[in-house]
């Protein structure tokens, strides 16, 4: 059993005791935390550029000109193709495309996994049974294939109708994994706390369960986003999607179309690649974030700091705990670092 971080005390045999830093207290921890703020301000820059992108573009991604081919000049920032239509309006454009699919597919798949799987790992019973037999057919569902016969089947299946499929067949794994949580959570003591002073079931599950599944709520959110990226833009460069419409996807068809590799054109495709690398790692951070702020190990992890009698002082560290001892019976109290595992001084 473990000590608050801002309360810890180290006492030894023949000395004083020794008091720990009180960790600094942070309204918006989460927000200051750098891996969160980093991952989130690019994801809003991209959100930012999908809202505003077709009329800050500065030529129509489809219109042509005599540039053909041409390196990324001051006219044209990320060149041009073959022809002559401008990369970086494309990209601009195709960025509402992609962020559409991907915060819609998240949004549904996350709402479904998280309506089943709570309410079956809850409730038990025959509600138990029957949503995870329902899970179990969503989880063999093949999403990509069936995505790619939807589109191909129904004439004009655009973005929308893209996320439904992918919001609709992603939410089953989820649900099992917060189902087996919820079946390890409800029958705790502060949970059976709450039962026996009269609340509601939902008020449980609301209060109760659901900010302990914060971090793998948020993890399948992330998760989701991200393949709803990856078979948009799959979808796109495979040509199996509407190529009418821009999105990140289409600029890789277009150049692995016209083999714009062999014709030395990187620019053609290194920033739709570029775009995809830095969303992916931009969710990545934010999951990352959201993982040090539900867990009480690694939010306190660096902030608490043990002053010793000399004046020096020992930073707490994840995995490892200060040990206070002495060398002798007026000799200052000097810190030993240890690991958990380990029952002696090293």
């Amino acid at each position: 059993m473990s000590a608050p971080a801002s309360t810890i005390t180290a006492v030894t045999p023949d000395g004083p005791e020794v008091e720990a830093a009180p960790a600094k207290r942070r309204r918006l921890r989460f927000v200051a935390n750098p891996k969160a703020a980093t991952g989130l301000v690019v994801l809003a820059f991209f959100c930012l550029i999908a809202i505003i992108g077709p009329w800050i573009a500065p030529y129509d991604p489809s219109a042509r000109s005599s540039d053909l081919i041409q390196p990324p000049s001051a006219q044209h920032w990320f060149g041009t193709t073959h022809l002559g239509q401008d990369i970086f309006s494309q990209v601009v454009v195709g960025t509402r495309g992609v962020m559409f699919v991907g915060l819609l597919a998240g949004i549904v798949a996350t709402v479904l996994s998280v309506l089943i799987g709570v309410s079956s790992g809850f409730l038990g019973g025959a509600a138990d049974e029957g949503l995870s037999a329902l899970a179990n057919v969503f989880l063999v569902i093949p999403a990509l294939p069936l995505i790619i016969i939807v589109a191909s089947t129904i004439p004009g299946a655009g973005d929308l109708m893209v996320a439904l499929v992918i919001g609709f067949t992603s939410w089953a794994w989820g649900a099992r994994v917060l189902r087996a949580q919820t079946l390890s959570l409800r029958r705790r003591d502060y949970v059976e706390a709450a039962r026996a002073t009269g609340e509601s079931t939902w008020r449980i599950i609301t209060v109760e369960i659901l900010p302990n599944l914060t971090a793998i709520i948020a993890s399948g959110f992330i998760g989701t986003v991200i393949f709803a990226v990856m078979s948009e833009i799959t979808l796109a460069f495979i040509g199996i999607s509407t190529i009418s419409e821009w999105n990140w996807g289409t600029i890789l068809f277009w150049a692995q179309s016209q083999q714009a590799l062999a014709q030395g054109a990187w620019w053609w495709f290194v920033p739709a690649g570029l775009a995809i690398a830095v969303l992916g790692t931009a969710l990545s951070l934010v999951n990352f974030g959201i993982d040090e702020f539900v867990s009480p190990r690694l939010r306190s992890s660096g902030h608490t700091r043990v002053r010793t009698k000399d004046g020096r002082t020992v930073r707490m560290r994840v995995g490892f705990t200060p040990v206070l001892t002495t060398s002798g019976k007026d000799a200052p109290v000097t810190p030993v670092i240890r690991t958990d595992e380990a029952k002696g001084t090293l």
